[in-house]
């Protein structure tokens, strides 16, 4: 079973001008593509573990063969990663949370200032490639982490309910080396209904 580039749900110029089309279309047809093209043929040969999704892959990376074990780690947690970003964006979104998942942030971090700013020093901390998230650990307790590469919470045993993508590919046409000026534009394109839906599945 092959791995295939999940349809995008919108547009590419759908969040402009937040996030331009241009790199859209890059970051979609050529950067996740080209995780999912390096996933595939590193699973080649490998018919016990084609069958598997990739979330299950990369919740157990030491049962991986120790020869593909970082093609899949880096270019599998690409493609998860990627697949997991797109549904969080929506044209016309932003705003506060609502609902379980604006209860929760309340509960665990205060206020949603108080959250979005520990989120925004997370994403600005990562140093080079990778991602800041909202997760939940085995207790449920959300907390923010940020991870290198394309690494994966999965990976170390939390649930992602919310992330963001801040290597320079995912704004650098727009934004060059402003990455903050990027942070502060994608909280008007969240879409708080999928990931009030992830939060809900996630605790189940």
């Amino acid at each position: 079973m092959a791995y295939k580039l999940p349809a995008l749900p919108y547009s590419y110029d759908a969040l402009e001008p937040y996030i331009d089309a241009k790199t859209m279309e890059i970051h979609y047809t050529k950067h996740h593509q080209g995780y999912i093209d390096k996933v595939n043929a590193a699973l080649e040969g490998h018919s016990n573990l084609q069958h598997q999704t990739v979330d299950v892959l990369l919740a157990d990376l030491n049962r991986i063969p120790e020869s593909i074990r970082t093609t899949i780690r880096n270019n599998g947690g690409g493609h998860y990663n990627h697949a997991f970003f797109w549904p969080l964006m929506k044209k016309n979104g932003g705003g506060e949370p609502k609902g379980h998942i604006g209860a929760a942030i309340k509960q665990f971090f205060g206020d949603f200032a108080t959250f979005q700013e520990q989120f925004n020093t997370a994403a600005k901390g990562v140093f080079g490639s990778g991602w800041a998230w909202l997760v939940i650990d085995k207790q449920n307790i959300l907390k923010i982490i940020s991870t290198p590469n394309q690494d994966c919470p999965i990976s170390q045993g939390f649930k992602p309910i919310m992330g963001l993508d801040v290597w320079e590919h995912a704004y650098y046409l727009l934004y060059q080396n402003r990455r903050p000026d990027y942070i502060n534009a994608w909280w008007h394109v969240l879409n708080w209904q999928h990931i009030e839906d992830n939060y809900n599945t996630m605790l189940e």
